[in-house]
């Protein structure tokens, strides 16, 4: 959502993105597929925030579960499944008949859509229960890499190992911006943004409190907030300094912002 810097959807000051779509533009397309990232950029979303792991046979695709019962018409685990096999499935009707056929993506096509659109994207390395850290970091971030400037990319995760072998794999954070994904911020919060070159932190928004808030803004560590529906009850976080929300449809905090009293106004 990219507008004049005065405008209420522009990016915050510091040029971290301000929206990003949670798993594609969620609230509106079956979440992590091509038709929710298109939804997301006809919405104005210049972000999104992705899920990526492993198939059986290390095909790198879009999905947030370890199961496929929730979002699929399959039954089962991912890690039993093979490309030829994944592509089979339905992953759109489960939301609505008009998705109804709708493919798992692939990390390739993904990466080509998102190319396309010339978007930016926050992926998440989604490490589930006996999944390997290492071989998802090694596997899915050289495309990634490839793909993508370091200004579009965000590599975020909650597995500290899965970090760890992204920034082994690129040292440079210029060139991969990590971000250390947590409920919320521990007391001694810095230790692990320093110890990865960390870009950013990407924390529940219900627990974050004030003055966490300000030690990290303070520490000039990025801040986003996940998953936030509500802009109303969001507004404080913005006073606190945070600079992006992570939301099912970030339109919503668009359309809040536009309609907010200015200054002015308020004289």
């Amino acid at each position: 959502m990219s507008q004049s810097a005065s405008s209420p959807d522009a990016p915050s000051r510091n040029g971290a993105p301000r929206y990003i779509a949670h798993r594609g533009l969620s609230a509106q397309a079956p979440e992590n597929t091509l038709a929710a990232v298109r939804a997301a950029h006809a919405a104005g979303c210049d972000w999104v925030e992705l899920d990526v792991q492993l198939l059986g046979d290390a095909t790198p695709v879009l999905w947030h579960d370890a199961g496929l019962k929730r979002c699929s018409d399959g039954r089962g685990k991912l890690l039993n499944l093979d490309a030829p096999r994944a592509a089979q499935l339905d992953v759109g009707a489960w939301f609505s008949e008009a998705f109804r056929g709708e493919r798992m993506a692939t990390l390739e096509q993904m990466l080509a859509l998102i190319v396309e659109l010339d978007m930016g994207l926050n992926l998440e390395l989604k490490v589930c229960r006996g999944r390997n850290p290492i071989e998802l970091a090694r596997t899915a971030l050289p495309p990634v890499l490839e793909a993508l400037p370091p200004e579009r990319l965000i590599v975020s995760s909650f597995d500290r190992h899965a970090l760890t072998a992204a920034r082994a794999l690129e040292p440079d954070a210029d060139r991969l911006r990590l971000g250390v994904l947590d409920d919320k911020a521990p007391k001694l919060w810095w230790r692990e943004t320093e110890r990865l070159s960390a870009y950013s932190l990407h924390l529940d928004w219900r627990k974050l409190k004030v003055k966490r808030a300000h030690e990290i803004v303070d520490e000039a560590v990025k801040l986003f907030c996940y998953t936030a529906n509500d802009p109303g009850p969001f507004d404080k976080l913005w006073d606190w300094g945070v600079d992006g929300v992570i939301s099912d449809d970030p339109t919503r905090f668009v359309v809040h912002a536009a309609r907010a009293p200015t200054a002015k106004d308020r004289e």
